[in-house]
């Protein structure tokens, strides 16, 4: 999920629940105008470090314990990464999402894009 910098959402993909979610980071990324992007650890590849630096962004992210050169980041900046938790908080409030009661995935993405319109108008 992208959120903006008030913590709501603009853009989100629905992946299987064993597949990653870094593979969906360029994809939800890819036309979205911004000055920073701001994630965890598990986003730390050179592939999606190199695809926001192209997009002329900082990469407001830390880096893995196993990379042999580590990289600087905005720690100060780093600790805003909750709204996007907040975000998924909210959105699990609505118990629909959160069990995963829909079978078919495009009627659990409707759920998701009526959840999201609501919290829109919060």
């Amino acid at each position: 999920m992208v959120t903006d910098a008030r913590g709501q959402p603009v853009r989100f993909a629905l992946t299987g629940g064993q597949e990653a979610d870094a593979p969906q980071a360029i994809p939800l990324l890819t036309g979205i105008e911004t000055e920073g992007v701001i994630a965890d650890k598990g986003y730390e590849s050179n592939e999606i470090l190199g695809f926001i630096h192209k997009q002329g962004a900082e990469a407001v992210i830390p880096p893995k314990s196993n990379r042999k050169d580590p990289r600087e980041y905005d720690r100060q900046l780093h600790r805003t990464r909750n709204l996007i938790e907040r975000a998924f908080n909210k959105l699990k409030q609505w118990r629909r999402l959160a069990t995963r009661y829909d079978r078919k995935s495009l009627y659990f993405l409707s759920a998701w894009y009526l959840a999201t319109a609501i919290t829109w108008s919060h």
